[in-house]
């Protein structure tokens, strides 16, 4: 009889599981080093070559799979990733490790992988110290193609049906994967609860629980495993009452589901009776129609990067019009928020256009900067805009603003783009309105001098937060550094908040805050009354909502205006839920 334990760790992603264990040891992978003989070589020349190309055919299948949202935030990872399979440096060093050296094709490998590890923890700056992972990443995924024979789409994908996956880390360039492959849950032994991969799981809905330590160590392949990524515990070989608790768990998710489906069409508003409108952030022609469905009130970020990522060559005015246009038709009269291009070094090439190479492009040329940088490239979008804004209500969004000069020069530019269409007799509205994304901290403390500039302000709180406390969202060895609810953050969110009211110019938060559930009441208490987020958390967000009292949040927030530190945070938000 299996005895039942506990394993404790740290909730990522929300939801139960149960399913079997399966275990993913990195110390699988077998590394030959009897040295080659002669006649050997060209042989394990061939077997490294389709290795190398394996690992590239499924980054490649990777990337075609995702589309939307899911294909920016695990795209730059990919790409990062089939960088270092082309490395020059790295492909001419094992060949020259296999032919001169006699190495087989996995020692060479693992060669390699200490020499740059070695390499990349040698350095100061501990954001390229972070960087081993992804060689870690890669050539495990190489070292793992060498057992295999078969191309990516010859390959019978195993099944993940029924399963739930435990290992040291999961990188985010497989989250997806796993998940359209029927994965149940996640487990790690390692990781944060705000480390990309984390995201990731919480935005495909797959239950994950970080920081399990002991769970590679004690439980066996196909154990049965129940997980709750909400309170980060798993429980192995449950009992009849833990099954029982499961099973509860799925009738009340299913109450839950129909519960909200009522709330489809009904108002957003606080147990106090304050209105608070909700909006939507979509870039794909079914987050229109779903925001529709789910009862938006607009759409407050509408992500037109996809017009330039889907291929490799710039879309005309007349094709982003088109894209504009019928967007803006299938809001039926609500407003629609159209931010410009956000690009930088780092994705413009894709975009087919062609940018110097920036060793940080997070800090680099971006956003307005990148638009500014390009007038015709940014005339042709703003016109493309403005020609749909006969069709319905639009607003404009600028997004990486740092510096009052950007604001007025977007807006000279604007006007005359208006002022051309005009004298060409093609119709545009005759209002519509100019904004900026609150997202450096720059934005937020010069925006009581430029607040006269714009009609409204959108804060982006996924930046915000990064650029605020310096941290990258997607490095783990970061630890709880990139944290939305730090002190400085909170401040900062405030100050864009009472900077807009006193001005009497509406501002929304369109991060990744605003859908989840657990900043709801903090955002209100901030004096948050515009939110934007996927459609898919529109329901949740509003039944939320419905459950705080206004009143007695605000007069609670000076806690949080007060705290110090992270645990102060926490005392205040405890505060908040008497």
């Amino acid at each position: 009889m299996s005895i039942r334990f506990i394993l404790q760790g740290h909730g990522a992603a929300r939801g139960m599981a149960l399913g079997r264990a399966r275990l993913v040891h990195p110390s699988k992978i077998v590394v030959d080093e009897r040295p080659l003989a002669h006649d050997e070589v060209e042989r394990e020349i061939r077997h490294l070559e389709n290795a190398l190309n394996l690992a590239r055919e499924e980054l490649t299948a990777m990337r075609d799979k995702l589309h939307g949202a899911l294909a920016r935030e695990v795209g730059e990872f990919l790409d990062a990733h089939g960088l270092i399979l082309e490395d020059p440096e790295l492909i001419t060093g094992l060949f020259d490790l296999i032919r001169h050296g006699k190495y087989r094709a996995s020692a060479a490998l693992k060669f390699q992988r200490d020499r740059l590890v070695a390499v990349f923890d040698s350095m100061d700056d501990p954001y390229m110290r972070s960087r081993r992972e992804d060689v870690d990443h890669v050539i495990g995924r190489v070292q793992e193609a060498l057992g295999r024979n078969t191309s990516a789409a010859e390959r019978q994908i195993a099944a993940r049906v029924g399963e739930i996956l435990i290992g040291d880390s999961v990188a985010p360039a497989d989250m997806a994967h796993l998940s359209e492959h029927g994965v149940l849950g996640i487990i790690t032994t390692g990781g944060s609860t705000l480390s990309h991969s984390a995201i990731l799981a919480r935005s495909l809905h797959v239950p994950m629980v970080v920081g399990a330590r002991d769970a590679l160590a004690s439980v066996h392949e196909d154990d049965l495993v129940l997980m709750d990524g909400e309170r980060g515990f798993v429980v192995v070989h449950p009992t009849a009452h833990d099954l029982a608790r499961y099973r509860q768990h799925q009738r009340d998710s299913a109450r839950e589901a129909r519960a909200l489906l009522r709330l489809k069409n009904a108002a957003t508003v606080t147990r106090d009776g304050a209105e608070i409108r909700l909006f939507a952030n979509a870039e794909m022609p079914a987050d229109v129609t779903n925001a529709r469905a789910w009862g938006a009130d607009g759409i407050g970020l509408y992500r037109t990067e996809f017009l330039f990522l889907q291929r490799k060559e710039l879309p005309s005015e007349d094709e982003q019009f088109t894209a504009y246009r019928d967007l803006v038709l299938g809001m039926g009269g609500l407003p629609s928020t159209l931010r410009t291009l956000d690009l930088g070094a780092d994705k413009a090439d894709s975009s087919g256009l062609t940018l110097d190479y920036e060793p940080n492009p997070a800090l680099g040329l971006r956003g307005v900067r990148l638009s500014l940088r390009y007038p015709q490239l940014f005339a042709t979008q703003l016109r493309a805009m403005l020609r749909a804004s006969a069709y319905g209500p639009i607003r404009i969004l600028v997004p990486m603003v740092s510096a009052f000069e950007e604001i007025v020069a977007v807006r000279t530019l604007l006007d005359r783009c208006a002022a051309e269409l005009r004298s060409e007799g093609v119709a545009i509205a005759d209002h519509f309105e100019f904004g900026a994304m609150i997202e450096v901290p720059a934005a937020a403390i010069m925006l009581p001098l430029m607040i006269n500039q714009l009609d409204f302000v959108a804060i982006g709180t996924n930046d915000l937060v990064q650029y605020t406390v310096a941290a990258d969202r997607g490095n783990d060895a970061l630890g709880t550094l990139y944290d939305p609810l730090h002190p400085a953050v909170l401040r900062l969110i405030r100050l864009t908040i009472v900077t807009g009211k006193r001005a009497r110019k509406p501002v929304s938060l369109c991060g990744e805050m605003a859908g989840d559930t657990r900043y709801t009441a903090l955002l209100l208490a901030l004096g948050l009354t515009d939110f934007s987020m996927h459609p898919g958390t529109l329901l949740e967000v509003r039944q939320s909502i419905a459950e705080c009292d206004l009143t007695s949040l605000r007069k609670k927030s000076v806690l949080l205006l007060r705290a110090r530190t992270r645990a102060e945070i926490d005392t205040a938000l405890a505060a908040m839920q008497e």
